[in-house]
């Protein structure tokens, strides 16, 4: 019989994605077939699962913290955040429509079967299904229909365990705040608690460990320090940005702008990663670094009003003067998008803006088209003929003369263009700068050494020591109840 476990927070960024991957990662060091589960995410942050549809990129992550391959079913349903549009709406790895917050309300009884099919589904043949919620269960005014904590967890029949984030403050009050607002129903799921991303020594926590026992009568299932190889997993959630100044200090720096619907951005991780790499997260009212020596433009949920958004901010200009300078810059989907002359939106998918002008650093134009590509790729680097693995994940068209100088050949065929004088560059593959060969490739075209050690090898490294800290402090028979 399949163990369950579900570990949902006193709020949105608590850590529950890597504690998730952590537990995955213990009991298939323990030999256990296990698989991780999100009914409900909302995030720019997608990948494409193993079996061809969109996920949330974290459950891509702790699928492969468990060893075992993604499924659409491990995040039955994705929200991708869009501007004037409301939310795309990803049911079982497709697009099932779009809608605003209250029209999605309203959605959610309607989606409950396709969570449960797909939870039983990752259910078969499993040793174990640790579950994610999002965000709180204690906001009760979203109960009714709730699919994300609460009501899948009764559904589902899985037993919970809330998370409280110790570094944000007022930990006990949030936990013992949820016993006290939630339903009886509700309360009886919880079968004990953690406390996350504490700081200094332990037992200072003792009488509060007993307080919040006192009020709840939950038993404190471990206390969890900062864990520092969580710091080298992706990050599922763009907010971690806004604490952002820069990421390493190195030889060359890359600048980023920090759009609003900025997508898919741990395609940066593996540049972060690299000690000779300064990256550089430019925040809105900043002007881009004059001696950045290569600017990233990210995928985007919504290329046209981020578009708006960069001008806004003036960003197009430092473009300008960055590429004078003989600085170089790279597009990736919505970027590369960005950097044409024209990007037309027939059909509105995007909003009521039907074109826009682009940067005009890559003589190409972009029209928006319904048909979307989800797909895994094999592909090579025709700047460099390097191999690269990645994947594709966008809407429209992109045509124009600099599309005769390819930058990427997938699955043998031409995507992407490169400007005359090879300063631009841009692509629909993400991935690309985790493929170990291109991205040293890349830095040595600017005398910069790139590191020998692979990065998936890297992030790989980082679960097992993530496993390894988190099993040192969870209390042992809690944990044997899971995993024997």
């Amino acid at each position: 019989m399949t163990k369950t476990i579900m570990l949902q927070g006193t709020g949105s960024d608590v850590g529950k994605t890597v504690l998730v991957a952590g537990l995955c990662r213990i009991a298939a060091n323990r030999g256990l077939k296990v698989k991780p589960f999100k009914p409900q995410n909302m995030s720019n942050n997608a990948a494409v699962s193993d079996d061809g549809g969109e996920i949330g990129r974290a459950q891509w992550l702790q699928a492969m913290a468990a060893r075992v391959p993604s499924s659409v079913h491990m995040n039955p349903v994705l929200l991708k955040p869009q501007s004037e549009n409301g939310s795309q709406i990803i049911v079982q790895g497709k697009v099932f429509g779009q809608a605003k917050g209250r029209d999605y309300q309203r959605l959610k009884p309607q989606l409950l079967g396709a969570v449960l099919d797909s939870f039983e589904t990752v259910k078969a043949g499993a040793d174990l299904v640790v579950v994610e919620g999002a965000g709180s269960p204690a906001e009760i005014n979203l109960r009714a229909g709730d699919i994300a904590n609460m009501g899948f967890a009764t559904a589902a029949k899985v037993p919970v365990v809330l998370v409280g984030d110790i570094d944000r403050g007022g930990v006990i009050a949030s936990l013992v705040g949820t016993h006290a607002i939630l339903p009886d129903e509700d309360r009886a799921m919880i079968t004990g608690y953690l406390i996350n991303k504490f700081r200094g020594d332990v037992s200072l926590f003792d009488d509060g460990i007993r307080q919040i026992e006192g009020f709840t009568g939950w038993p404190c299932f471990g206390v969890v320090p900062w864990l520092k190889s969580a710091g080298r997993l992706p990050a599922e959630d763009s907010v971690v940005l806004e604490r952002l100044v820069s990421k390493g200090a190195g030889a060359l720096k890359v600048a980023v702008p920090m759009l609003p619907r900025i997508a898919n951005f741990d395609d940066l991780d593996p540049l972060a990663a690299e000690e000779q790499v300064e990256l550089v997260f430019v925040k809105p009212g900043e002007a881009l670094p004059a001696d950045a020596g290569l600017v990233v433009l990210p995928g985007s949920k919504s290329t046209i009003g981020d578009l708006k958004v960069l001008r806004a901010n003036g960003w197009d200009r430092d473009l300008q003067a960055h590429r004078r300078r003989g600085g170089r810059v790279i597009g990736i989907c919505g970027g590369y998008q960005m950097l044409g002359n024209r990007i037309t939106d027939p059909l509105g998918l995007e909003g009521e803006d039907r074109e826009i002008a682009g940067l005009g650093l890559l003589d190409v134009e972009t029209e928006m088209a319904p048909e979307k590509t989800v797909r895994n790729s094999s592909a090579r680097s025709l700047e460099y003929d390097a191999p690269l693995t990645g994947y594709e994940i966008h809407l429209g068209v992109t045509k124009g003369a600099d599309c005769n100088r390819p930058s990427v050949s997938i699955d043998n065929r031409a995507d992407g263009a490169i400007s005359a004088d090879g300063r631009v560059m841009g692509t629909y593959l993400h991935g690309l700068f985790g493929s170990d060969a291109y991205r040293r490739a890349l830095l040595a075209s600017f005398g910069v050494e790139g590191g020998a050690q692979s990065y998936r090898q890297t992030v790989d490294q980082a679960l097992d020591q993530v496993a390894e800290e988190l099993e040192a402090v969870l209390d042992k028979h809690w944990l044997g109840s899971l995993l024997d």
